[in-house]
Order: C-alpha cells, then structure tokens, then sequence
C-alpha cells in the first residue's frame, strides 16, 4: 500500500523552524496538545523532531539561564535533540513505516528532495496492521 494514503498533509501539522523561538515552540506545543513536534529548516526541509523533554533538558540544563519568562530570547536550533526521529520518502514501502511507527509517535514524511510533505501518525499505521491482522483472521476461519 502507497504510504501516501496515510498522509496528514503538511498545511495540517503544527510545525516549528529552526528559528523559532523556545516560547513560540513552547506555546505551539501546549496549543495544539502535542509532546513532539517536527522542526523545518528555511528551505522547508525536515531538520529533526523536539520533544518536550528536550525542552525541559535544555531548560535544567542551563542553570537558570532559560525560564518561560525569557524563552523568547532563546532559539530552538541552539537545543540539543535527544530523539533522531527519521523521516521516510513519499516512495517508502509500508514495511520501512511500519518499522519507524514501532519507535515514534509520528513519521515524518519528505519528498526526493528531503522536503517535508507530512506526517504518518502512528495510530494509522496500528489501524492499518489491525485491519490486516483482523482479515487475515476472518480468512482464515
């Protein structure tokens, strides 16, 4: 099955760049209810995924430098990612998804130029093997 199927399109998923700032990042995050978002650079490239714990890391870490209050003063690409969630080609076969899904809570997905397109959120993918498992079982009877 094309993984294209799966897609939430790029209009529809709460992004961040690398130059957005740790509040923006923060307020984006706590809007949409989200504990990961992707990050794209200038040219709409996907550049990683921040998690709210690397937020938090790079907030203890800095020994009281970084507070809410002053987040704005800081940039996202200066934090440390702790996660290297991998994107897949539009072109990938559902086997590389599937394999992806099993450790993130979303794939990214990036065009033959390593544009970002979308995201495949996870729960699709475990929809997708439970209906496949379920018909393999009625088959079966």
């Amino acid at each position: 099955m094309n993984i294209a199927f799966f897609l939430l399109p790029k209009q529809e998923v709460a992004c961040v760049t690398l130059d957005s700032t740790l509040r923006q990042t923060l307020e984006r995050m706590e809007f949409h209810r989200y504990t990961a978002v992707p990050i794209l650079n200038r040219n709409g490239e996907y550049a990683g995924t921040v998690t709210e714990g690397d937020l938090l890391w790079y907030m203890k870490e800095s020994e009281g430098k970084v507070s809410f209050e002053n987040a704005s003063k800081f940039l996202l690409k200066d934090v440390p990612l702790r996660m290297n969630n991998k994107p897949v080609s539009i072109d990938a076969d559902m086997e590389d998804l599937i394999n992806l899904a099993k450790v993130q809570n979303f794939v990214p997905v990036v065009d033959d130029m390593n544009r970002f397109i979308g995201i495949v959120r996870r729960s699709q993918v475990i929809e997708y093997c439970e209906k496949f498992v379920t018909r393999q079982s009625q088959e079966s009877l």
